[in-house]
């Protein structure tokens, strides 16, 4: 693995990091639209400078108790897969550097399909972190459902503008 610079960002007690290369943006929580027909783990779209993004909720993919958002939520805006998309985290950290000799694969007890996702994991000031892969989040399922679901949402914004 090479060097990295990574934006850490909390979910419950977990600390996960992103490439911030793969980070478009990171925003303010804003109020989510709640939309029909998305997968379980998307949970609706946001309006942003003329774009409309479905937002993806890290904690319900993890198995975490969904809370109300707080001062601190951001949503890291980054592209999955070709799909624009809004990872909803808890609290955004800390930008760290990463030289490779920090990064270690990840166990291979929990290396499995559905968990593509983790890259690598690392340690930051004695603190575990776990650093995604953001193409590896969305199953394909997902992925094929929410391309369906935003055509429509883009439509439907293009013929009321």
């Amino acid at each position: 693995m090479q060097s990295t610079k990574q934006a850490i960002f909390q979910l419950g007690e977990e600390e996960y990091g992103l490439d911030i290369m793969d980070v478009n943006i990171i925003e303010k929580y804003i109020q989510i639209e709640p939309v029909a027909k998305f997968p379980k783990n998307i949970k609706g779209i946001i309006r942003l400078r003329g774009d409309v993004i479905p937002v993806y909720s890290l904690r319900s993919k993890f198995g975490l108790e969904e809370i109300e958002p707080t001062d601190e939520t951001r949503f890291m805006i980054t592209t999955s897969n070709d799909i624009q998309i809004a990872y909803e985290v808890d609290k955004m950290m800390e930008i760290v550097d990463f030289e490779s000799e920090q990064l270690y694969a990840s166990p291979e007890i929990v290396q499995n399909k559905d968990t593509t996702y983790i890259k690598a994991i690392t340690n930051v000031h004695d603190r575990l972190v776990i650093l995604l892969d953001q193409n590896g989040i969305l199953s394909d399922e997902e992925q094929e459902k929410v391309k369906i679901v935003m055509e429509k949402e883009v439509k439907k914004q293009n013929q009321t503008a």
